[in-house]
């Protein structure tokens, strides 16, 4: 019989982060404690407003499986009594950190992948005036990859001030669904003018169709359009690039499976995250072994993170030790 225990913690950022939905000075994250009385595994999620999760929610949802962890509930079958989201994340993560703990064997080994490697991560500068932004760059112009927010008025202004202050980094952005079609068609020449890698998620989710008839001069990233292995469908032919999220897929088993189907459709490969501690990125690095672009710089934006948390050094982000996850 498993014990489940469930409880929000909160970290304050470093500094207000900003995209084109709102602003936030804190992240809210769910830790969920899986205990077989010998072992313990545990799983962080980062419920988020615009898929209607809250904290409370989300809570809610993981206490409802308790009675079928009781009766012998296991990660398979938890990948049916869940949906995709944050809480089957949460579950689904401290499951495999449990399975490790029992084992004696690391989460990588007992899904068959190779020992995971450092990998560079993007570094997020939030959304804010040209000015601020050009100082943020500056200020990180060393990191080898930047990922700008943007989806406002300005955003070329945004786009000319950042590259002035990081004028050797390689730069991503992400316009949080915050563009048109006529304004991602204004933009995109800007872009590739300034020497942008990739844009993600520029227009809404319900209203991507134009992405497959106009041209995508640079690769075009789907985010908030791409959640579990049943969204690649509608994509072909309107993204050239996924970002996989474990919040979103519900979870590393589906995060994994969702890898391998989106490669054999052609699709590149980002990993991402929300804004949460090590403990949610410590599962998504396994994922990003040998992705395009990697973004779990979530770390980085809190004042203080978790002890022992990830490392990051100039090789990048460091895979999590096991006293951390897995």
């Amino acid at each position: 019989m498993l014990k489940l225990t469930v409880e929000e913690q909160v970290f304050p950022l470093a500094e207000v982060f900003t995209i084109s939905r709102g602003s936030r000075t804190d992240a809210r994250v769910v830790v969920v404690t899986l205990s077989d009385g010998l072992h313990v595994g545990r799983g962080e999620c980062v419920p988020y407003a615009h898929y209607g999760e809250s904290v409370e929610s989300v809570i809610a949802q993981i206490e409802s499986v308790g009675d079928d962890l009781a009766q012998g509930l296991d990660r398979a079958g938890l990948q049916s009594r869940l949906p995709a989201g944050a809480a089957r994340n949460a579950l689904d993560c401290a499951f495999w950190d449990l399975e490790a703990k029992v084992a004696g064997k690391p989460v990588w080994a007992l899904a068959g992948l190779d020992a995971p490697q450092p990998e560079v991560t993007a570094f997020t500068l939030s959304l804010d005036t040209p000015d601020i932004m050009r100082e943020k760059a500056k200020r990180h112009a060393d990191k080898p990859l930047l990922k700008l927010k943007l989806g406002g008025e300005g955003d070329i202004e945004r786009l000319q001030a950042v590259r002035e202050g990081a004028p050797a980094a390689r730069i991503i952005v992400d316009a949080n669904e915050g563009w048109d079609a006529q304004a991602y068609q204004r933009l995109a020449p800007v872009l590739v003018e300034l020497g942008i890698s990739m844009v993600e998620q520029p227009l809404p989710t319900d209203a991507d169709a134009p992405l497959a008839e106009i041209a995508r001069p640079l690769p075009v990233c789907a985010d908030e359009a791409c959640h579990d292995r049943e969204s690649l469908a509608k994509l072909v032919g309107r993204y050239d690039m996924i970002n996989i999220k474990l919040d979103k897929t519900g979870g590393l088993t589906e995060a994994l499976a969702l890898k391998q189907a989106a490669l054999a459709q052609g699709f590149d490969i980002m990993v991402g995250c929300m804004v949460g501690s090590s403990l949610s990125m410590a599962p998504a690095l396994l994922v990003a072994q040998g992705a395009a672009i990697v973004d779990l710089d979530g770390p980085l934006l809190l004042a203080q993170d978790r002890d022992p948390g990830m490392r990051f050094d100039s090789e990048g982000i460091h895979p999590a030790s096991a006293a951390l996850w897995g």
